[in-house]
């Protein structure tokens, strides 16, 4: 026989391979547990029931074949083990009867509209939409950034510990780097902190302080991500979070007369063990402390470590998070501004006069030192610019709040700042000197009946509309884009070399004349086909009638060449961005 003793969580009952502690208080849970008994042959147990502040002792001779027999009853006072009274119950009914469905209480009826069935297709639809962003993220590696700041804010960080881990069960790779300097800095108190070129200098006692903090952070981060990973139904040795020294430091010495004394700067980064972590399904935690070979341990910024390990890992994103909730906004128009490019970082970096040293030094940020929000972000803006620039393809930068992690990586409209590389290097607005080679690299299309007929002189005088893709000065691609009232946009004449269709280039066209369109206030893009309409339908283009183009367009439509119309809605930026995840991965 088992014994039921005390108090658990009735979902443990499914391992009893061992005196175990349930408590549950339904009959559906007693029913259920006494079924799970049945199946595995259990056939004595006792239970305890508290009623009104004492304890109903069951002791049946369990069979789910035969009615019950010879039920006690004992009630028990507080102290456990203390026998008050006895008492003889009735025979109880077989129990395993109440799991039966009585075939007359069921009947067949027509199902109303799924849609308006209690909201379920809101989440059918959510789900729809979440489909091929799961299945785009899924084998690919992530470099997270977890500030100190976060373990402040109790709730928001065990939330963000469990969309981590949902991240991880959606088949992520994942790698996470812990910070602490906001707990070092409160530690540290009114002592005074020589900073110089954004770095601490880290002498034996905040060294100390600092080696304290980073393990207070690394086990909080462990224990949160463990009780999530167990929660989201991982299995057995599946899913560890696992930490170790899996990068080398080296010392920063003396720059500029100041000696930094433990404080250092990455010096490799272990790429085979932590991809060794990722084949077994683990979680790779890293501190903002790393060990020299000949032992000494130095204090590592631990954004530039975050941006080294996605750089040498070669990661398909590192994602950064602010303490507060900040985000980037147009003056012009007051919406936030959710997709900048590397050169776009660049640029607003540069106007506030800000610089990062991938070893972790920084330069300029004293001159927002009194605007926190723009001092956290343009910060993390510097350190998402170092990522990209060593080979990382997407930052992102997010608030804490709950959510935020999950509505950016797997909806379209996402939550906060994407910062992508610049894959739209090399096109620009074309220029007469390359009307002979657009000339050329159309002819053959037009040769065959797939491109009217545009000569240069044709090409010349509109030049304005049309933009190139070069390569070492050679025209690979064109395209022209043609604006109309009604916030309509015309994409026409967009043709790639060959040779480099392969590479999505075709793609990158597409989207960069897409991105135009929308900077111009335009949000319905058409094109006019009689040979390539599967591939703009394969990219979300939508076949309509004539009417449906912008009355000028359609009083210039040639009947007699009777192309196809499709048009594509574009809303944001951010339908574009994950468009490109799809051919830019």
């Amino acid at each position: 026989g088992y014994r039921v003793d005390d108090y658990i969580i009735l979902s443990q009952y499914l391992t009893i391979m061992k005196p175990i502690k349930i408590s549950f208080f339904s009959k559906l849970s007693m029913l259920r547990l006494l079924a799970l008994m049945n199946m595995r042959s259990i056939k004595s147990f006792s239970i305890g029931l508290r009623m009104s502040h004492q304890f109903r002792i069951l002791r049946p001779l369990f069979n789910c074949r035969e009615e019950m027999r010879g039920v006690e009853a004992e009630t028990l006072g507080d102290k456990a083990g203390e026998i008050v009274s006895d008492t003889t119950i009735e025979t109880l009914p077989d129990l395993m009867d109440d799991l039966k469905i009585d075939p007359r209480s069921v009947k067949f009826t027509i199902e109303k509209d799924f849609r308006d069935n209690s909201g379920r297709y809101g989440f059918v639809k959510m789900f729809r939409g979440s489909a091929n962003y799961i299945a785009n993220h899924r084998a690919t590696l992530a470099v997270y950034h977890i500030p100190g700041g976060a373990l402040d804010q109790k709730e928001n960080f065990r939330d963000l510990m469990s969309d981590i881990a949902l991240t991880w069960l959606l088949g992520m790779k994942i790698v996470l780097v812990a910070g602490c300097h906001h707990q070092v800095s409160k530690r540290v108190g009114d002592r005074e902190m020589s900073l110089n070129n954004g770095l601490v200098v880290t002498d034996e006692d905040v060294l100390k302080i600092i080696k304290e903090e980073a393990g207070y952070i690394r086990f909080e981060i462990e224990r949160q991500l463990a009780r999530s990973l167990l929660m989201h139904g991982t299995m057995d040795g599946d899913g560890n979070v696992v930490s170790g020294n899996f990068f080398s430091a080296q010392p920063f010495g003396i720059l500029d007369g100041t000696d930094y004394k433990y404080t250092g700067f990455v010096r490799r980064i272990e790429v085979e063990k932590i991809r060794q972590l990722h084949t077994t399904r683990d979680i790779c935690l890293l501190s903002a402390l790393g060990v020299s070979p000949s032992g000494e341990v130095f204090n590592v910024n631990s954004e530039a470590l975050a941006a080294s390990v996605a750089g040498s890992l070669g990661a398909n994103k590192i994602i950064f998070f602010t303490v507060q909730d900040v985000i980037i906004k147009s003056k012009e128009f007051g919406n936030q501004i959710q997709s900048l490019r590397l050169s776009d970082a660049s640029n607003i970096l540069d106007y506030w006069g800000i610089a990062m040293n991938r070893r972790g030094l920084t330069r300029g940020l004293e001159s927002v030192i009194n605007n926190p929000p723009a001092h956290e972000l343009l910060y993390k803006i510097g350190w998402a610019k170092a990522a990209l620039e060593q080979g990382v393809k997407r930052a992102h930068i997010l608030t804490l709040k709950q959510g935020a992690l999950l509505q950016e990586l797997y909806t379209c409209d996402g939550s906060g700042t994407l910062i992508s590389r610049d894959i739209y290097e090399g096109i620009r607005q074309a220029k007469v000197d390359d009307v002979a080679g657009i000339h050329e690299l159309i002819t053959p299309l037009i040769e065959v009946g797939t491109l009217i007929d545009r000569p240069k002189a044709d090409l010349e005088k509109n030049i304005e509309n049309y933009y190139v893709y070069t390569r070492d000065d050679l025209v690979v691609g064109c395209g022209q884009l043609k604006k109309f009232e009604d916030n309509s946009a015309e994409i026409g004449c967009l043709v790639v070399r060959r040779e480099y269709r392969a590479n999505g280039k075709g793609d990158t066209m597409l989207s960069y004349l897409e991105r135009l369109c929308l900077k111009l206030g335009c949000t319905k893009v058409f094109v006019l086909s009689t040979q390539t309409m599967e591939w703009f339908v394969e990219r979300d283009f939508k076949e309509v009638t004539v009417d449906k183009l912008p009355v000028s367009r359609q009083s210039n439509y040639n009947d007699a060449r009777g192309s196809k119309i499709y048009m594509k809605l574009i809303i944001s930026d951010r339908e574009l961005d994950a468009s490109e995840l799809w051919w830019n991965r």
